[in-house]
């Protein structure tokens, strides 16, 4: 099963609020890409729910999969707007922090800041490599530990009820 196409009208309704309310931060040139976590409705929503509680603050992906998907690698400062399942924007983030590396450059502290599982690297990394595992060969490749990886940290900002402080 497959997340829901997202809603773009509604996902650039949600920027232009974010816009308005806060346009000292809202300076990217373009609107920002709208996005899900995970790969499928499961984890979509599981995830999302960890960033909406406040526990997720941190997310990783294959530098290969922007490239895939024809968009930039995310920049400090920068924008995303993360859908649940049903492609209902929810969250605008804000890029806080980001790192190229590779599998075994993760740390515990990543891990606990992606909020998954037990919060543990050993979690983090098992629970990733079955992703990118599913990632790779949905777009023909192998897994390789080595393959370039986006660390990204991020913070809420808008909606005001989710927002981080």
């Amino acid at each position: 099963m497959e997340n829901a196409p997202v809603d773009r009208t509604a996902a650039l309704r949600l920027w232009e609020e974010y816009r308005s309310a806060r346009p000292d931060l809202a300076t990217d040139p373009e609107p920002p890409s709208v996005e899900y976590f995970g790969d499928h409705p499961e984890l979509t929503d599981e995830l999302l729910g960890l960033v909406l509680a406040g526990t997720k603050r941190a997310t990783a992906a294959l530098a290969v999969e922007f490239a895939a998907a024809g968009d930039p690698l995310p920049r400090v400062g920068g924008h995303w707007i993360a859908c649940d399942s049903s492609g209902r924007p929810r969250v605008v983030l804000r890029s806080t922090e980001l790192r190229l590396g590779g599998f075994a450059s993760a740390d515990a502290a990543f891990a606990r800041d992606e909020g998954e599982g037990d919060l543990s690297l050993e979690y983090w990394r098992e629970g990733h490599l079955r992703y990118w595992r599913r990632v790779c060969r949905g777009l023909g490749l192998e897994w390789d530990e080595d393959r370039e990886i986006v660390f990204e940290r991020f913070s809420v900002v808008w909606p005001p009820e989710h927002a981080d402080g």
